[in-house]
């Protein structure tokens, strides 16, 4: 089952995402998931700063800068994993060096 990780931290906190994910040594992670084939895919995001939200109201496109939510932590990165079931996702989460700085939300992705 594919499971979605989202890396998230309290921006004032962890300003800088991609300094942090160094720090920290996510890429050790990474590549370990990857090795086992459990690692389908893991991207950085730009800070929320950088964000536009969409919405349609009444057939008007409403644009609004930055996240949707006013909220002290944004999403970072995410990292799409396969794993047998909720509990070895958790897992997974739990061994990611991001969770010791920031949190890591896990969500099962929707599949056909």
């Amino acid at each position: 089952m594919k499971y979605m990780l989202m890396l998230a931290s309290d921006v004032a906190y962890r300003a800088d995402v991609e300094d942090a994910a160094l720090e920290t040594g996510c890429g050790n992670w990474s590549e370990e998931l990857s090795r086992r084939g459990q690692l389908l895919r893991s991207e950085g995001l730009r800070p929320s700063t950088d964000a536009t939200t969409v919405r349609v109201r009444s057939g008007d496109v409403l644009l609004t800068d930055g996240p949707f939510a006013e909220t002290k932590d944004q999403i970072g990165g995410f990292s799409l994993i396969e794993a047998a079931d909720l509990d070895e996702a958790l897992d997974l989460a739990a061994k990611h060096p991001w969770a010791a700085v920031g949190k890591i939300e896990v969500r099962p992705v929707w599949e056909p």
